[in-house]
């Protein structure tokens, strides 16, 4: 299969026979270039986002881990906001909002944004909203004591912004995907306090915390209300926490969010039909022996 082509493919007719015979391997089609709203593939298309900048009047500021995992969570803010990744050792600024991602390996990145100076910026902010999703959710706590699951051995500070601690046992690792309440209160989520959300969870460790309740049995919100911290990937999906997160960006600033949407399944719909078109889907049907 020839993908990514950006001419006329009926150009290709001598190379492509001259494939088959040099490699005795049917060719089954030439896929055109296309321009997707789809998800980027995890890590490998993180690079590209150092040119995602924009005119846009919000900016957030994701904290690019070196074990960064999940980055695609924050795709949908993208048409409403400057999302900006931020190297450990760059100056973070003043960005309107942070966001502490999900990574591979908590407590090896929270000790390189220690050793980097990124830990103490994070801290100093003063009155900024701050998002942690699994692992950044981990780092929000006061500690993170570790079996030597991440190895460690013993008892790891965090940043404190939560009172929370994450205890690494077993080296078990929770996926599910499921459906919460929004229980938090606080000048984001109170406006969609008892709407649904869901999203997907994909960690290990268990986080234990006297703050209020996030989203049902899940996360936390500190006192302020501007600090929140959750396992749910995907959350910013949910057109509800999304519309809450920015408006309240916005509103800070005395501004009003533009109309627009975030990506949807549209984009696969459409790479669907066009691999439908230009490939042989008789010669793959017969692959699987899915021919009628």
């Amino acid at each position: 299969m020839i993908n990514k082509f950006r001419g006329d493919p009926a150009i290709l007719d001598s190379g492509l026979k001259s494939l088959e015979e040099l490699t005795g391997v049917p060719i089954l089609g030439v896929l055109p270039y296309l321009d997707l709203a789809i998800p980027s593939e995890d890590s490998v298309s993180l690079g590209d986002k150092k040119a995602h900048t924009s005119e846009k009047a919000v900016e957030i500021a994701v904290i690019r881990l070196p074990r960064i995992s999940n980055f695609t969570d924050f795709e949908p803010l993208e048409r409403f906001a400057c999302v900006r990744y931020v190297d450990l050792s760059e100056r973070l600024g003043n960005p309107d909002a942070v966001i502490i991602p999900g990574t591979k390996n908590t407590v090896s990145d929270l000790q390189e944004m220690e050793a980097k100076g990124m830990a103490d910026q994070i801290k100093s902010l003063q009155g900024t909203p701050i998002l942690g999703i699994c692992g950044g959710y981990q780092m929000l706590g006061r500690e993170i004591v570790d079996t030597g699951i991440e190895d460690t051995f013993g008892t790891i500070p965090c940043l404190g912004l939560l009172d929370s601690v994450t205890r690494f046992d077993l080296y078990e690792k929770r996926t599910v995907q499921v459906k919460k309440m929004v229980t938090g209160g606080g000048p984001i989520l109170e406006n969609i306090r008892g709407q649904e959300v869901t999203g997907y969870e994909i960690h290990m460790g268990m986080t234990s915390s006297r703050e209020e309740v996030a989203f049902g049995d899940d996360g936390a919100v500190a006192k302020n209300g501007l600090v929140i911290g959750t396992y749910l990937h995907g959350i910013f999906e949910n057109e509800n926490f999304r519309n809450a997160f920015l408006d309240y960006l916005y509103s800070r600033k005395n501004l009003v969010r533009g109309q627009g949407s975030a990506p949807s399944g549209e984009g696969l719909s459409n790479l669907a039909r066009a691999v439908e078109a230009n490939l042989d889907m008789e010669k793959i049907w017969r692959m699987f022996d899915l021919n009628e």
